[in-house]
């Protein structure tokens, strides 16, 4: 049996693992710096590219190429375009891009025909101006007649050179208005509407009503051309209310300078009511 004791030890040669050097990759690493160069260089000549792209768009826009030639008007009738032209502060030759559109609209919308204006470029020199303009639907008195568009805004003061030749609403002030904006306001598109309602009868007609009351408490109320007769209309339902009223209305025709008042507030019924010493009649 071998005796292990004994037995002189045996170095193990060359049994550690050298580290062999690597010779570099000359030719690997000359691609790679090729392609970074050939990379940064496109870099380069896209950046200086953009930037002369950017300097020539300066140069076109600040040239005479956008100055405006031509301001087009459009929609517009009361108004002339010389007028609201003017008013633009647009200038003939003037870049178009120093144009700001929103201010030239505001500005314009200050004139009380105007409800609105859009104001766009046309290139390269061209400049239109949409205008929207109020109709006057009615006048209203509110210490000096003021007309009320077909909105139900009031939106000018008349003067000399206005027609008179519109209905007159009445019952709301001043006070009221700006105390109560948006009822005030509610209740003239309301009394716009009946207008409008009764401009399409043929029976009652609006050529058949000299005045329109607005009471913020009962609502509405026509006064008959004829005889000045109160008709009672309240707040809702005016194309049912004036139907019922056009069943009857040519029975009542004449005896208008008689009659108090008609209400039409009632559910299916027409009430007339006859001055004193004369009978309730029910339609």
């Amino acid at each position: 049996m071998r005796d292990f004791k004994s037995a002189k030890p045996i170095r193990a040669k060359g049994n550690r693992l050298k580290k062999q050097r690597q010779s570099l990759d000359w030719k690997l690493l000359l691609h790679r710096l090729l392609a970074v160069s050939l990379f940064l260089g496109k870099l380069t000549l896209v950046v200086l590219f953009a930037g002369g792209l950017g300097l020539a768009g300066r140069a076109l826009v600040h040239s005479g190429y956008f100055g405006v030639e031509a301001v087009r008007v459009e929609n517009a009738s009361r108004l002339s375009a010389e007028e609201i032209i003017g008013r633009s502060d647009i200038r003939v030759g003037g870049n178009i891009f120093d144009l700001d559109l929103e201010l030239i609209g505001r500005k314009l919308e200050e004139n009380p025909w105007v409800a609105g204006a859009e104001v766009r470029r046309v290139f390269p020199r061209e400049v239109v101006i949409r205008i929207r303009e109020r109709h006057p639907r009615a006048i209203i008195n509110l210490g000096y007649l003021y007309y009320v568009d077909e909105e139900g805004v009031v939106f000018k003061l008349l003067d000399t050179a206005d027609s008179l030749d519109f209905p007159a609403i009445t019952g709301l002030d001043r006070t009221y208005l700006l105390e109560h904006p948006e009822e005030g306001h509610r209740l003239l598109r309301d009394a716009v509407g009946l207008l409008r309602e009764l401009e399409g009868r043929r029976v009652f007609t609006l050529a058949e009503v000299s005045e329109l009351h607005i009471d913020p408490e009962e609502g509405l109320r026509l006064h008959t051309t004829d005889g000045g007769v109160p008709v009672h209309l309240g707040f809702a339902d005016f194309s049912g209310k004036l139907d019922r009223l056009e069943r009857i209305y040519p029975e009542l025709q004449g005896r208008l300078s008689v009659l108090k008042y008609i209400d039409l507030n009632v559910a299916d019924r027409v009430i007339v009511k006859v001055e004193p010493r004369r009978s309730t009649d029910k339609g």
